[in-house]
């Protein structure tokens, strides 16, 4: 494979512009969790979630006032569009089935809504506690199991690399989930493991042609990691971009047209996506690169033949004898 462009995108030459950005989206994403938190759905703390249907002309505020006259203290309140007809979701900490269906049939008989117009569902606290169990260790295998893959088949350096740039794509995507203070439901953990399997697809293919493409130098021929791994970029990025688009299309979609379940998860993923995309060659390849530049041979070659190396030097190390790293 070779690369589609006439001439190299120096791509990698701007690794501290890229790194930098990318600090900054992390450090804002942690002031976003800790200023403003994380919401997280019943599914994980416990409650209530009423879906009302086709409820005309009803407003929010009108909403919010029947819940709180039926007893509900701190309803949250959102838009919701199914089957082309508005409605409401409704989410509560009321955890008692009972008082729950109470309050969601007082809410609707005070706006003139027939019991056939809203659904309840009620969750206890253990399963919310069951659900945060099995997430964390979900997380948890997948990382370790990328780990090991990654190692054996390549090499260790790789894989703590690109559970790095997995690291960056999960935080920044939980960042926006907290200034947007959108709730964290089982969707959206799911959408998260997704999105570290397609950012570990785009970093793999780098780490692959970069791979590739050290073992293939042949005698004489004289690159540094640096320039391997913008030319190994270059090779795979319009195919980056091309899976990017394509993957992105039905995400859109589904955040544009879906009912609030699709939406959930394929705002999760559009950010995820995204971020994927660029810690591929934003965070991943820039950090192995800098990290192999410092391996002997590596570090020999840069200082030959890396931006700082003079003429002099090249002619030197040119005329020497091939022998051990």
């Amino acid at each position: 494979m070779r690369s589609h462009f006439s001439r190299e995108i120096p791509i990698i030459y701007h690794r501290r512009q890229f790194l930098a950005i990318s600090g900054m989206l992390v450090v804002l994403a942690i002031v976003g969790l800790v200023a403003r938190g994380l919401v997280f759905g019943i599914e994980f703390k416990g409650g209530t979630e009423i879906d009302f249907h086709d409820t005309g002309s009803i407003s929010i505020g009108q909403m919010r006032s029947a819940l709180v006259s039926a007893g509900e203290e701190d309803p949250t309140v959102q838009t919701s569009v199914t089957e082309g007809a508005q409605g409401f979701l409704v989410r509560s900490d009321t955890i008692d089935p009972k008082t729950a269906n109470q309050h969601a049939a007082a809410a609707a008989s005070s706006l003139g809504l027939g019991g056939e117009s809203y659904t309840v569902t009620t969750i206890g606290p253990d399963w919310g506690a069951d659900v945060t169990r099995s997430s964390a260790m979900a997380f948890g295998v997948a990382i370790l199991l990328i780990i090991a893959y990654v190692s054996v088949r390549y090499e260790f350096k790789m894989s703590i690399t690109a559970v790095i740039a997995l690291l960056h794509d999960l935080l920044i995507t939980l960042g926006v989930y907290a200034w947007t203070q959108t709730a964290i439901t089982p969707n959206v953990v799911a959408a998260l493991l997704t999105i570290m399997g397609y950012s570990l697809y785009d970093t793999v293919v780098e780490f692959n042609r970069m791979n590739e493409n050290a073992k293939q130098l042949k005698d004489g021929v004289h690159r540094t990691y640096y320039q391997i791994c913008n030319f190994s970029i270059n090779e795979v990025f319009v195919r980056t971009i091309n899976t990017t688009i394509t993957s992105l299309v039905p995400v859109v979609a589904m955040l544009l047209l879906g009912g609030a379940t699709l939406k959930d998860f394929a705002f999760a993923m559009l950010v995820g996506e995204l971020l994927g995309t660029w810690s591929s060659f934003a965070v991943a390849s820039p950090l192995l690169a800098i990290w192999k530049t410092r391996e002997k041979r590596w570090a020999r070659l840069e200082a030959k033949y890396g931006p700082g190396a003079t003429d002099t030097a090249k002619m030197e190390d040119d005329a020497a004898p091939e022998g051990a790293e």
